[in-house]
């Protein structure tokens, strides 16, 4: 099979090592079968992405909402290097698979506006999907409402021209997007199960996404949750697109000795 490609940013290795580890669990995928770019490390490295079934991303401490001045060298490269990889995916048809994070790339990256309008705390809520997320062949494999793990300072605002919505919740209109027919992008977490979503908040608890002295009721909220359907969505990506003939590439090859 060609392995699929994970995009990450996440500088905590506690979390990153996590993150990794949950896609490659929920998405059904072994040994050699998800690669890892941790983009906050290194430059983005020479990838062919014919040698990959598909892209995913996963979520990021940065915000692409944040005033130009205030984001780092790191985040501003990577954002450069995101961009440049989406116009690859796109013009290619690459699958993709954006997780929170993926909401405010691709949606800024396709001309939608992206600020903290429809920030939702950390906690579960209920994401509905809308009629064309009911007919949309991946999301429409999923109940019509669910609960999901949330937890964003930025969402989209304004929808991009050509996207198409397929799920929201009561604060957040767009939960879920699509571009095309393969591209996707999703606020909620689809990766994050209680125990995930425990060691995140954990790890953040002082980076702004709720007061540190509601550390314990947050965990014990999150404790009661049973947020398990969103899930399905990595399973049903790594199945609906996964390429069973090798890699071709050498760039496959060589993103594999740099990758992780």
């Amino acid at each position: 099979m060609r392995p699929f490609l994970l995009l990450a940013t996440r500088a905590d290795d506690t979390v990153a090592d996590s993150e990794f580890a949950a896609f490659a669990r929920y998405g059904g995928l072994g040994p050699g079968e998800l690669r890892r770019v941790r983009l906050e490390r290194e430059p983005m490295p020479d990838l062919d992405l014919d040698d990959f079934s598909g892209v995913l991303l996963g979520g990021s401490p940065f915000c692409t909402s944040d005033p130009e001045g205030s984001k780092s060298p790191v985040q501003r490269r990577v954002e450069r290097e995101l961009s440049g990889v989406l116009d690859r995916v796109l013009a290619a048809d690459v699958p993709f698979l954006g997780a929170c994070y993926g909401v405010g790339t691709l949606g800024v990256h396709q001309g939608g506006t992206v600020d903290h309008t429809h920030g939702e705390p950390i906690g579960t809520v209920p994401v509905t999907l809308t009629p064309a997320g009911r007919a949309d062949p991946l999301f429409g494999a999923l109940p019509a409402t669910f609960d999901a793990f949330v937890g964003h300072k930025e969402a989209i605002r304004d929808a991009p021209p050509a996207a198409v919505v397929l799920a929201g919740s009561p604060g957040c209109p767009v939960q879920a997007f699509r571009i095309g027919d393969h591209q996707y992008a999703t606020q909620f977490h689809p990766e994050l199960d209680v125990a995930g979503i425990v060691e995140r908040v954990t790890v953040y608890r002082h980076e702004g996404y709720f007061d540190p002295a509601e550390f314990d009721e947050v965990v014990a909220r999150l404790r009661r949750s049973r947020a398990t359907a969103a899930t399905a969505l990595l399973r049903g990506f790594v199945q609906r697109y996964r390429r069973d003939d090798p890699p071709r590439g050498r760039a496959g090859a060589r993103a594999e000795a740099r990758a992780t």
